[in-house]
């Protein structure tokens, strides 16, 4: 029942401010609710992304970066650099930069800079020249790895030291195709990359013809050391291949070349990224240890 002060207000006050006493009482709308907690929700950021324009490619490329927490922007801390080919966020950069994060936050991996590199013609990029019709179906175009590299060379390593505080040491790690285009630059262009990471390898492009190229470089090469890490899994061509490949560097016994070969028979092609990569990581990427004085 109204009280007699309330009386002596306009009809239309009245109903307002018993509204608002309503309101007060049984709390807003659930829709009011619901709108409200959905507008304080914020992007999930994990990283950095921008596009570069190259020249070589001739096209604009989207790359994406993780940087190790207590790392960014300081004045007094140069990392490192891991690159990825498949680096887009729908691809394998999400769980390459939470191995990273894990990694360097335990301790069993040096902080380093990921860079991802998201594709648009992967079997363009990260393929060589083919003679195999076969080759030739997977896509439209093949055997672009030469100018893939030189886009890395000329264009997204310059860029990446100008936007980055980065060390001279540079790695890449790579599945599948990705792996064959790992392989072929440690044979083709070895000063590139100082470590090398490859998984399930597609050494059967071209008729395994980089095999064939194999013992030559073994035997000739004279640079500084590189570091390559390779893992199998159970399908049986990659597999039979990568224990060639390791039988090859076994036979050449090249100082320089430190070189750990992994068989993985539990692990499928479709799931051997992520374990190898984690295995890849600890062997190849681990802190330096501590010298006794």
């Amino acid at each position: 029942m109204p009280t007699p002060a309330m009386t002596t207000l306009p009809s239309t006050f009245r109903a307002a401010l018993l509204l608002v006493l309503l309101i007060l009482l049984l709390g807003p709308p659930r829709g009011a609710v619901a709108q409200q907690t959905a507008a304080t929700a914020t992007p999930l950021t994990i990283g950095q992304t921008f596009t570069l324009v190259s020249r070589v490619l001739g096209e604009t490329r989207r790359i994406n970066v993780y940087i190790p927490p207590g790392f960014p922007d300081s004045a007094n801390m140069a990392l490192p650099v891991l690159y990825m080919p498949d680096g887009g966020m729908a691809e394998d950069f999400l769980h390459v930069a939470g191995l990273v994060q894990v990694s360097v936050g335990n301790g069993t991996m040096r902080p380093f800079l990921l860079v991802g590199i998201e594709n648009t013609e992967r079997r363009r990029d990260l393929t060589g020249p083919t003679t195999d019709p076969e080759d030739r179906k997977i896509a439209p175009r093949v055997g672009g790895s030469a100018a893939f590299r030189r886009f890395l060379r000329q264009e997204l390593m310059p860029e990446i030291s100008r936007r980055y505080r980065v060390t001279g040491e540079k790695a890449i790690i790579g599945e599948s195709l990705a792996g064959l285009f790992v392989l072929e630059t440690l044979f083709l262009e070895p000063d590139l990359f100082d470590t090398y990471l490859a998984f399930d390898p597609s050494l059967w492009w071209n008729k395994e013809h980089l095999l064939g190229q194999v013992p030559a470089f073994l035997r000739s090469y004279q640079g500084p050391p590189k570091h390559l890490f390779v893992a199998a899994s159970s399908q049986p061509d990659i597999a039979r291949e990568t224990r060639r490949l390791d039988t090859l560097f076994q036979q050449a016994a090249n100082q320089r070349l430190v070189a750990s070969f992994v068989a993985l028979p539990q692990e499928t092609h479709g799931t051997i990224y992520h374990p190898a990569a984690l295995l890849a990581i600890r062997a190849a990427l681990a802190p330096e240890p501590i010298r006794k004085k």
